[in-house]
């Protein structure tokens, strides 16, 4: 079954990559970091100004904190999101030789950096076989009963004792895309999935 979803992912969404636009390592992190309990299009329109105004790591490092607190004010929770990125950005300089880290372990020791962020950053910038819990992935891997549950270190667990290891990243992304897409929270679109014989909640509908 699981192959037979991956393989239905792969041919709908064959070229999947990170809604989120950026340039560099760094970038990425603050993208991220952006856009938690907010959306990715929110995100790109905050940017391009932040990026702007703040072109490299060094100049994050010394942001102006109330500055940086404006202009990502619209993703919301931005008090702790202006802070976090000034000071992940200072311990990249100082302790991290102006890299992202390429380990779990270092990458959770970022202020506001937890294991989604950890394992998005590890997929996308280092090929690493990761698993991203998001909204749309525990959902979706709940409805195809690939995981029980809405904790998302327990979901990763699972998800990752049954994904193979080279699919695992692109996986996630293609779940998310699917949530956008088709599976969404409120009003799937069961009648156009072709994951309908797999999913739990429509043959529990029947």
């Amino acid at each position: 079954m699981l192959t037979q979803i991956i393989d239905i992912l792969k041919e709908r969404y064959p070229d999947p990559k990170c809604a989120l636009h950026y340039s560099t390592d760094y970038e990425l992190m603050i993208a991220v970091r952006l856009s938690a309990q907010c959306t990715d299009a929110r995100v790109n329109l905050v940017t391009p100004a932040l990026f702007a105004k703040y072109p490299t790591l060094d100049a994050f490092a010394e942001a102006d904190l109330e500055d940086v607190e404006e202009l990502v004010h619209s993703c919301g929770f931005y008090k702790h999101k202006a802070r976090d990125i000034i000071l992940a950005c200072q311990m990249l300089r100082d302790s991290y030789d102006r890299k992202v880290p390429d380990s779990m372990e270092e990458l959770l020791k970022l202020p506001g950096v937890g294991r989604k962020t950890a394992n998005l950053l590890l997929g996308d910038l280092y090929g690493q076989p990761s698993v991203v819990c998001d909204t749309h992935v525990i959902r979706i891997s709940n409805r195809l009963g690939l995981a029980k549950g809405k904790e998302p270190e327990k979901v990763e667990t699972q998800l990752r004792a049954i994904l193979p290891k080279e699919e695992s990243s692109n996986f996630c992304h293609r779940i998310v895309l699917f949530g956008r897409d088709l599976c969404t929270a409120r009003n799937p679109r069961c009648g156009e999935c072709p994951l309908r014989p797999f999913c739990k909640d429509f043959i529990g509908n029947l």
